[in-house]
């Protein structure tokens, strides 16, 4: 063990000097969906609750195709970083910018077809449906100044500046938690605003969170090399298929992962309010610490870009191992929190005991599938950095379309295991991503050490 930490080491300190601030920004954005969950659970009831979750589930892929397009900046800014071409980085962050916010419009008008169309056919309670409805209207419309937000915060991440977007972010919480609960109970004169004053707070939060982030970019002397070519007559065609050649691949990884979720949530909302319930108060602890091994998997796509870039291959080898040791390790502390601590989470969300109950089951499923998110989240982070992006696209929409989404199907409705049913082929989905990322992983990086020693023979 000493000789492999002593190998490992200078890279660990490497990467987790990276990763703490990116962790404690991704981190931020689950907590506006945990602060809402928590506000609601304690200030409007069970039903208000499921409508969270029915929300959340539907609002779940057009914010990971989102979030997904936004991604493609980053692998970009740290090669051409690595490379010394600062120039190009000020251009991508214009192209960038653009096709966020464009992107934000087209997700926000899928959301509001999808909300007008279809919602009231998905076999829900009419009462969580009803409550649904506004609150669904404004977490879509915040879309727009979280892209913008994203946008500058991934240039910024790739070129290895954290710790901005993790302070904005960090206050911008607060700030929801403060709003959302003066609105949804009503205070200072206000009148109770119910599930709906956790869709405005949050909005509020994100105008705020996106023009922070901006003034930050424009006004720090560490960005001035990279942003002499910004200008809107940069933007390109060519810049934008380069963008979306690696943003659309991550933004389907996403997809397929989320909107099986999303799947297993809405399966779980016809079996009862009660389950549905359950399921997202267990579902949102879970976000929270996948969240946290995305932050490990965004500093390892940074520092991959950058070793990939220089052509150290070796190097990036040996950074992504020790990424994948950094996220076991944190992912087998936090099954150990949610094994032990099962009776007592389920308390900050709620005091109706049908839902504590089942609640507690499901987080001890979910101290199984901790160790397969992260390291699945970790691969598909490492091997974006390095470019590839089309294969794990693939695996993904295998492991939880082909495997994880019907396996739930049967063990949770056609069998009738409940709701623990529908989390048990959530596991395979995430175990089947997991093993086949980083068999996709060792390939690719052994083909490329093949490469160097061919290279130096020669």
């Amino acid at each position: 063990m000493n000789n492999l930490y002593q190998k490992y080491n200078s890279y660990y300190r490497d990467s987790l000097k990276l990763a703490i601030p990116v962790v404690l920004s991704q981190i931020g954005h689950t907590l506006v969906q945990l602060s809402d969950t928590i506000i609601v659970g304690q200030f409007a009831g069970t039903n208000a609750l499921a409508a969270v979750s029915l929300s959340i589930s539907t609002f779940l892929v057009p914010l990971a195709i989102g979030l997904g397009i936004s991604y493609g900046i980053t692998p970009l800014i740290a090669q051409h970083n690595g490379r010394g071409n600062f120039a190009e980085c000020g251009r991508l962050l214009s192209n960038s910018l653009l096709l966020n916010i464009l992107s934000s419009f087209v997700l926000f008008a899928a959301v509001y077809s999808v909300m007008a169309l279809f919602i009231n056919r998905l076999d829900q309670s009419p009462v969580v449906v009803e409550q649904a409805k506004p609150f669904l209207f404004l977490l879509s419309l915040s879309m727009v100044p979280l892209m913008i937000f994203d946008a500058f915060k991934q240039f910024a991440q790739g070129l290895g500046f954290t710790k901005q977007a993790m302070y904005i972010t960090i206050v911008g919480n607060i700030l929801n938690i403060l709003v959302g609960i003066v609105l949804v109970k009503g205070m200072f004169g206000i009148p109770p605003m119910g599930i709906r004053g956790v869709g405005y707070s949050t909005l509020i939060d994100r105008c705020l969170m996106a023009l922070a982030m901006g003034f930050y970019v424009f006004r720090s002397p560490s960005f001035k090399k990279y942003l002499h070519e910004f200008a809107f007559k940069n933007v390109q065609w060519g810049r934008i298929k380069e963008l979306l050649k690696i943003g659309m691949p991550v933004a389907l990884q996403a997809t397929f992962e989320l909107s099986a979720f999303g799947g297993a949530s809405i399966l779980i909302g016809t079996i009862g309010p009660v389950q549905q319930a359950a399921h997202q108060i267990a579902i949102s602890l879970a976000a929270m610490t996948y969240m946290m091994a995305s932050g490990v998997s965004s500093a390892a796509a940074v520092r991959s870009g950058n070793y990939f870039g220089a052509g150290k291959h070796r190097e990036l080898r040996l950074s992504a191992i020790s990424n994948y040791h950094i996220v076991i390790v944190f992912m087998c502390i936090t099954a150990l929190i949610f094994t032990f601590c099962n009776q007592l989470l389920p308390w900050i969300y709620t005091t109706d005991k049908r839902v504590i109950a089942i609640a507690a089951q499901l987080l001890v499923v979910a101290a199984f599938f901790q160790l397969f998110d992260g390291t699945q989240v970790v691969g598909l982070g490492i091997l974006r950095g390095m470019g590839d992006v089309n294969i794990p696209t693939i695996i993904t929409f295998i492991s939880y379309w082909s495997i994880g989404l019907p396996v739930a199907y049967l063990l949770g409705i056609y069998f009738k295991f409940g709701v623990a049913g529908v989390w048990y082929g959530l596991v395979c989905g995430l175990a089947a991503s997991s093993i086949m990322l980083f068999f996709r992983f060792q390939n690719i990086s052994k083909k490329q050490q093949l490469v160097i020693v061919d290279d130096l023979k020669e």
